[in-house]
C-alpha cells in the first residue's frame, strides 16, 4: 500500500503537506513512502507495523527527531545511511525488523555507530559507555543499492492525481528550469504528458505553473534564488510598465 497525500493530511489533520509535524501511520500495511520527500517538517512519525523495506525516503526529513519503524520489513541496517544526515534525529525504535535478529548486541553497536547522535534507541537509553565501545564494536555500514523507482503522481493513486495542483507537465516544468538555467528533466520523468484538454492559458494550467516554481525552489541555493529574485523583479517591473501604458490615455 502506498502512502498518499490523502491519507497523510487525514490523519495529521493538516491543510497542507509542509505543515505536517507529527504523524502517526501504525499499522497501515504500508510498503511505499515516498510521499515524504514533500514532507520535509516532520518531527515526529510512527510507522510501526507495516511492510517498508527501504527508508531512503527520510533523507529529505531534516527535522525529524523521533522515529517508530518497530515490526516492518528492513532487512539491511545498510538503510541507516539513509538517515545519517538528520542531525535532529535522537530516538528510533527498530526492534523487530528482519537487521535485528542475527546478533542483538552487535545490532545495537552498530546502529550506535554509526547513528551517535542517538539518545535513545529501541526504548533503551544510549550511555556515553555505548557510544565509545560502538566505535570499537560496531561496523560501519556501505551505501544501501541505488534509489528505487519513484512512481509519477508523488505518491497519489490516479484519481488523486488528477485533481492535484502538483501533476504539472514535463513542458511546463522545463520551461521554468530553463528559465532559471537549471538542467531540463527528461522525459522518462514524466511519463504521463498533459492531455490536449489542459493546454492553453487555463486557470488550472497557471496553477500547476506556480506549484511548478514553489517546489523547484526548493531545491536552488541562495545564488540561484537570488537569480530568481532578480528575473521576478524584472517582470513585475515589465508588467507594471505595461499596465500603466494600458491606462494612460491614448493621443490622437
Amino acid at each position: 500500500m502506498k502512502l498518499t497525500r490523502k491519507l497523510v493530511l487525514a490523519r495529521a489533520k493538516a491543510s497542507d503537506l509542509e505543515s505536517v509535524k507529527k504523524l502517526n501511520c501504525w499499522g497501515c500495511n504500508l510498503t511505499d513512502i515516498s510521499i515524504f520527500v514533500e514532507i520535509p517538517n516532520i518531527e515526529v512519525l510512527t510507522l510501526s507495523a507495516n511492510q517498508i523495506c527501504s527508508l531512503e525516503h527520510l533523507s529529505s526529513c531534516q527535522q525529524l527527531s523521533e522515529l517508530y519503524l518497530r515490526r516492518n520489513n528492513i532487512c539491511s541496517l545498510s538503510e541507516l545511511k539513509h538517515l545519517q544526515q538528520l542531525s535532529r534525529l535522537k530516538v528510533l525504535w527498530l526492534a523487530e525488523n528482519p537487521c535485528c535478529d542475527a546478533d542483538p548486541h552487535r545490532y545495537r553497536m552498530t546502529v550506535l555507530r554509526n547513528l551517535p547522535g542517538l539518545h535513545k534507541l529501541d526504548n533503551q537509553v544510549v550511555t556515553e559507555e555505548e557510544l565509545i565501545q560502538a566505535l570499537k564494536e560496531g561496523e560501519e555500514l556501505v551505501s544501501p543499492p541505488g534509489p528505487a523507482p519513484t512512481s509519477s503522481t508523488n505518491g497519489l493513486t490516479e484519481a488523486d492525481s488528477e485533481a492535484d495542483p502538483l501533476n504539472y507537465s514535463m513542458e511546463e516544468t522545463n520551461k521554468i528550469r530553463a528559465q532559471l538555467g537549471m538542467k531540463l528533466l527528461p522525459r522518462d520523468k514524466f511519463p504521463s504528458l498533459t492531455s490536449p484538454r489542459e493546454t492553453g492559458d487555463t486557470p488550472k494550467r497557471k496553477s500547476h505553473t506556480l506549484e511548478a516554481v514553489l517546489l523547484l525552489m526548493k531545491d536552488l541555493d541562495v545564488e540561484e534564488l537570488k537569480i530568481v529574485q532578480s528575473v521576478t523583479e524584472s517582470k513585475l517591473r515589465s508588467r507594471s510598465r505595461r499596465r500603466e501604458r494600458e491606462k494612460s490615455p491614448i493621443c490622437s
